[in-house]
């Protein structure tokens, strides 16, 4: 299955939950991550793309430096997935060819509907919480600053757009046994499909 929803939503919260319950969960983001690790040809690509600025002092990425540049401008972000999407859709196929038959898989993808992606799943599940609710998540649980947040926000689909392809939608705008009861509800319906 494909999960997914807009940064602050809570989507990460779900992958924790469903790998609880035995799901293998792929998570784009930690395959992103790898994809710059220092040593890494995609790290060299970023920062000759972006320049010595998107390094931190130790030679790693400094991620909230690059965010800062790609998503306040499109083209910007475009370049950098062109980096790093591939190399992620490498380790994706891996690791998904590496579990068993009978396992649950769930890509964790951020950008599953940006990346119009959602046709390689049996279910979509999107993950939705209302734009002032990841705005306060944001700025209160991650410490960004609204402008940082707003700007991340507008670079996602919109929540018509993420709801118009899932085949499940979790509303996680509640405390976190409503999301529990949700993803259990899930997890049910699940490992029923066999």
């Amino acid at each position: 299955m494909g999960l997914t929803g807009g940064i602050g939503s809570g989507k990460s919260e779900v992958a924790r939950l469903l790998a609880s319950r035995g799901a293998i969960v792929v998570d784009a983001d930690v395959l992103a991550r790898e994809a710059v690790r220092p040593g890494t040809e995609g790290l060299a690509r970023v920062v000759a793309e972006f320049g010595e600025g998107v390094l931190a002092a130790d030679g790693t990425l400094d991620r909230p430096a690059l965010g800062r540049v790609v998503f306040a401008d499109p083209q910007r972000l475009a370049a950098l997935n062109a980096i790093v999407h591939p190399y992620v859709a490498r380790r994706r196929a891996e690791l998904t060819a590496e579990a068993p038959d009978d396992a649950v898989v769930v890509d964790d993808v951020p950008l599953l509907v940006e990346n119009h992606l959602e046709s390689g799943y049996d279910l979509v599940v999107v993950v939705d919480a209302p734009a002032a609710v990841q705005l306060e998540r944001l700025t209160g649980l991650r410490g960004m600053t609204e402008e940082d947040a707003r700007s991340r926000m507008a670079a996602q689909a919109s929540r018509e757009e993420r709801r118009a392809v899932a085949d499940v939608v979790l509303d996680n705008d509640g405390d976190l046994a409503a999301l529990e009861t949700a993803v259990s509800a899930l997890w049910e319906r699940l490992t029923r499909r066999g």
